[in-house]
């Protein structure tokens, strides 16, 4: 079956997405929560935003793509950002996130930092990224991890964000 039940809520599972390697294959449109944002910190709440619907419709848009040839460029560039989108949620099995990379990356991604990247290197980019922040700003990491807020880091994070775009190719 590729229905899970949870205590509050479903999730469906997509056996396309699975074979494509996105792990977990998650149908984002189909599944539901009755938790929903009462379970996230405020940071998560605040970089997350329109992501669950920017992925339902990528996944419309990219249904509807493969039968037309001309794509005008909003529509191919909705397209391009919702693979990169796909790519940064990729994730390995046993390699949990730190929320404070969590909130960085959905914070990058929100803002565009990792549009001008392209698609087959985004994960390479955040990795990257994810390094840089890790061992050059360990202290901004621990102050967002130990706040579950953005409020008062967020100048910071785009200042280390900046600095370390700047400084990746």
């Amino acid at each position: 079956t590729n229905v899970i039940s949870i205590t509050d809520g479903q999730i469906f599972l997509e056996t396309d997405l699975f074979y494509q390697g996105i792990r977990p294959a998650i149908s984002v449109g189909l599944s539901v929560s009755r938790v929903g944002s009462a379970a996230q910190t405020k940071a998560i709440k605040k970089v997350s935003g329109t992501t669950k619907l920017d992925l339902a419709q990528f996944r419309e848009l990219a249904a509807f793509a493969q039968f037309g040839s001309d794509l005008d460029a909003a529509t191919k560039a909705k397209l391009d950002r919702g693979q990169r989108i796909v790519e940064l949620f990729k994730q390995q099995q046993y390699d949990p996130k730190s929320l404070s990379i969590m909130v960085s990356t959905l914070y990058a991604m929100q803002k565009g930092y990792f549009d001008d990247v392209p698609v087959a290197r985004v994960k390479e980019c955040q990795l990257a990224m994810e390094d840089y922040l890790n061992t050059r700003k360990a202290d901004l990491m621990e102050t967002l991890g130990n706040e579950k807020k953005l409020d008062n880091v967020e100048n910071d994070l785009k200042t280390a964000l900046e600095d370390f775009k700047s400084s990746w190719k």
